[in-house]
């Protein structure tokens, strides 16, 4: 089995610091080539003592200057959305892990495809802000894209088990976060320390914020949208707390087909990048006897509206999936820093979206002016609360 050459962008990241787990542990299988992260130089160093890169990216030009200084190992220290390019382009990687956070990482992504690289996507932003342009891309260089989302790393495995035309709908699960079953007034009441506490998955600040909120599971249905060429008709969200069962595939006959396995983002970002191969691993594998009883409900929209105005925001397509995305994220790292309320969340999203204009076919350019604009937006009603 040949082995594969890897370049991991956001590599300080939850999603990065799992997957060098992942090639720690496969040694014989994955090659990290190049490491790259945007401002914390201190983990990169520990990373490039430890897996030895051909060189190493900090997009953040202060960072790399810190690390240059400190660093007089044999691993070029490369900076800058320059430094971003060459490793979403090296001629010696075959894959590329995405596991930046937000829009940021679209370029590089794009890039990456274009150098005919296979792309192993943790970035969803990606997805829902340029869909159209991402799959065509994908599409016209011949690459393989395979996604690192435990949901839909659970439905591109159970795809496998028939043909996209025999699919009657797509189920995404969601644990329905630490705040499943709240009222508005215990909502009105909840603070940063509560949000972060996810009942199952350890993840990154952003995106369980998201998480509680399901935006990200919004998120997810247009990102699956895109992923696997599936209308929106036939795309769901079921809630399930127990988080085992990570999505299912219901084909025309009726069958079924769920993929469950312990709450752990190693194993679907180890098959991002096994992929059409299995590796072996030593991690905790699912007990059914432990588990005991898997349960299911629809997940409450009147308390969490941001998975319909997301739904909503696919559904209408053109530029209004990226406004979204970037209202989110203005709004998640505000309530991060302190600056507004846990509600106050969805009432920007709904506002930003609100006041946008939608743009049909946009292009690259059409989808970078509407981020801006909309970030514009975001930041002057968060100072206006």
């Amino acid at each position: 089995m040949a082995i594969k050459n890897i370049s991991i962008l956001g590599s300080t990241g939850s999603i990065g610091q799992q997957a060098l787990e992942v090639t720690a542990t496969n040694p014989e299988h994955i090659k990290v080539r190049v490491l790259a992260a945007h401002t914390s130089d201190e983990i990169l160093e520990q990373q490039i003592r430890k897996f030895t890169p051909d060189f190493a990216v900090l997009t953040d030009r202060y960072a790399a200057d810190r690390l240059i200084k400190r660093y007089h190992g044999p691993v070029e220290i490369l900076s800058g959305e320059e430094g971003l390019f060459a490793a979403a382009s090296y001629e010696k990687v075959d894959t590329v892990l995405a596991a930046t956070l937000g829009y940021v990482g679209l370029r590089p992504i794009m890039k990456a495809i274009e150098c005919g690289k296979n792309i192993a996507l943790a970035n969803k932003e990606t997805l829902v802000a340029a869909g159209s342009l991402v799959m065509e891309a994908v599409n016209s260089n011949n690459v393989v894209l395979t996604p690192v989302d435990s949901e839909h790393s659970a439905i591109f495995q159970a795809l496998q088990c028939g043909k996209v035309d025999e699919v009657k709908r797509l189920i995404i699960t969601a644990s329905g976060g630490p705040f499943r079953g709240y009222s508005l007034n215990e909502l009105k009441s909840v603070n940063l320390s509560q949000c972060l506490k996810h009942p199952n998955w350890t993840m990154g600040r952003k995106i369980t914020i998201d998480s509680s909120t399901l935006a990200n599971k919004g998120l997810e249905v247009i990102e699956a949208h895109w992923l696997f060429d599936m209308p929106y008709e036939k795309i769901e969200v079921v809630v399930h707390p127990q988080s085992i069962i990570h999505s299912l595939v219901e084909f025309s006959d009726g069958s079924i087909m769920a993929q469950m396995g312990e709450p752990d983002m190693r194993l679907p970002i180890q098959y991002a990048l096994s992929w059409p191969a299995r590796y072996k691993n030593a991690f905790r594998r699912l007990d059914l006897l432990k588990v005991g009883t898997l349960t299911f409900e629809a997940p409450d929209i009147e308390m969490f509206p941001l998975l319909k105005i997301a739904i909503d925001c696919g559904k209408a397509g053109g530029i209004l999936p990226c406004v979204f995305n970037v209202a989110n994220e203005e709004a998640v790292y505000a309530f991060l820093e302190n600056k507004i309320k846990y509600l106050d969340i969805p009432y920007i999203i709904s506002k930003v979206t609100d006041m946008h204009e939608n743009v049909t076919l946009p292009s690259l350019e059409d989808i970078e002016m509407a981020d801006k604009k909309a970030r514009q937006i975001a930041r002057q009603i968060i100072v206006s609360l």
